[in-house]
């Protein structure tokens, strides 16, 4: 699917690229789109496959967890900072993994093209991961913390809109800054 998406999965990235002019901002609502859409969907798919498992849980923090990110402490900054530089960094990696060179020809991992992103998620989520879970994508927590808001789950409890709006606003601001020190230093 990369060569017709652009293998666009999150947000805060599609929104970095847009800015720092690598893809068309035409293309970004429809990508958004897909996104979310697409984590909703996978959301969904989760609680179908784990129900019986959520009707044996009792604790509405994990069956939220299932869905959503969530602050080891809730400190509205702190939290925020964090998912910034989480997406900040995964979204400078991108621009510099998607643009290599190897001579004047593109390099490529063929099949393995998005190991080096990976390990980046990977780092982040290993460095930064315990202060917000990590989103560092918009749509990974806004679609399935809707789809915790109607599914009839038991004993789901609340979906923590208050915290809800870090994960989106974090790693768009993130991915908006590391477009704009992209262009700064040269690309």
């Amino acid at each position: 699917m990369a060569p017709f998406s652009g293998a666009h999965i999150n947000p805060a990235v599609t929104i970095g690229l847009a800015v720092a002019g690598k893809i068309e901002f035409s293309l970004v609502p429809v990508y958004l789109i897909a996104q979310f859409l697409g984590a909703m969907l996978g959301s969904f798919l989760v609680w179908v496959h784990y129900r019986p498992h959520f009707e044996l849980t009792e604790d509405p923090d994990l069956i939220l967890a299932v869905h959503s990110t969530s602050p080891a402490i809730r400190n509205t900054l702190s939290n925020l900072i964090s998912e910034i530089i989480g997406t900040f960094v995964l979204v400078f990696a991108v621009f510099y993994i998607s643009g290599a060179t190897v001579g004047d020809a593109p390099a490529s991992l063929g099949a393995l093209d998005a190991l080096p992103v990976a390990l980046v998620v990977l780092a982040i989520g290993m460095s930064l991961g315990g202060t917000t879970g990590y989103a560092i994508n918009p749509a990974r927590d806004l679609g399935p913390r809707i789809i915790h808001a109607i599914l009839p789950i038991k004993n789901k409890g609340a979906s923590d809109w208050s915290h809800g709006w870090i994960p989106v606003a974090g790693p768009v601001i993130g991915g908006i800054l590391a477009a704009l020190v992209f262009l700064i230093i040269g690309n």
